[in-house]
């Protein structure tokens, strides 16, 4: 879909998580695992609410921290296939859009862990084009730690060029990214921390999505919303529909995108289920049809 077709809009989700509640509630990371029913609630609350939405989203995308459970570990598969049994119940007209996250695919992920994840989620990076907007969803774990599989994060700088090359040439109305792990929280300029990139990758990568156009990153692995921006380059980080780190509720955000602009709201789930999405952004994309 190269050619803009008018305004649409679609649901972004983060860290559903399954098997972290209990384990912060415990303070026991280890054994927290072997309990995740809360999770699988919220996650059918946020899918029953995505079904109800009139219109359609365009697509739902969960930007990582699928599960809780590490490569490896022990319930791991166990959470993966209770989250692919709620998920089978989204509209089959709502395509769903993964991202990976760094319990997805280890804080230092291996070609093995990758392998694993495509497997079963599809690939950990890759790009599409809905209605003349063109997004690109990145593996943000070879930003963090490459270390093991060093061959990979190359592999991804060099198709990430050519990806935003490609683009400049379609004159696409927005360029959008998808990744786990946050560009920055609120300031560009912010220290290191768990929960963003580090100063000298983040420089790097802030300064291509700028020279390319990029309109907005979207990500999650913060368990809280913030955000802000780099050059007009929206950064927007999403709390999760699993365990909150902060005041934020269970939710998910709606992404509306118009010709001109991208705007975006956090719904709690009950909000989003119980009333819609509001008159405002509704109006938003009845205008220009």
């Amino acid at each position: 879909e190269y050619q803009w077709k008018g305004p649409f809009y679609f649901i972004q989700g983060a860290d559903p998580q399954f098997g972290l509640m209990k384990s912060w509630t415990h303070g026991d990371t280890e054994n927290g695992d072997d309990e995740w029913g809360e999770e699988i609630k919220l996650a059918e609350q946020a899918v029953q609410a995505i079904n109800k939405l009139n219109p359609k989203p365009k697509f739902f995308v969960l930007c990582g921290d699928l599960v809780h459970g590490m490569p490896g570990t022990r319930w791991k598969k166990s959470q993966e296939q209770d989250l692919k049994d709620v998920l089978k119940n989204t509209d089959q007209d709502i395509p769903l859009v993964f991202v990976s996250g760094n319990h997805d695919i280890g804080n230092t992920p291996t070609r093995e862990t990758i392998d694993d994840y495509c497997k079963n989620w599809g690939d950990d990076y890759f790009s599409f084009w809905v209605g003349g907007v063109f997004f690109l969803v990145l593996n943000s774990q070879l930003y963090c730690d490459s270390s093991k599989c060093p061959e990979l994060r190359k592999a991804q700088d060099a198709w990430l060029d050519e990806q935003l090359a490609a683009a400049a040439n379609q004159k696409c109305k927005h360029i959008i990214v998808f990744q786990h792990i946050p560009l920055f929280l609120s300031k560009p300029d912010e220290d290191n921390d768990y929960f963003n990139l580090d100063k000298s990758v983040r420089q790097e990568i802030m300064e291509k999505f700028h020279k390319a156009g990029v309109t907005a990153v979207f990500s999650g692995h913060y368990h809280r919303n913030a955000g802000g921006s780099y050059k007009g380059l929206e950064m927007v980080v999403s709390s999760a529909i699993g365990c909150q780190l902060g005041q934020d509720t269970h939710g998910l955000r709606v992404v509306v995108v118009t010709e001109e602009k991208v705007v975006h709201r956090y719904y709690s789930l009950t909000e989003l289920g119980s009333q819609g999405i509001e008159k405002e952004l509704l109006d938003m994309l009845a205008k220009q049809k």
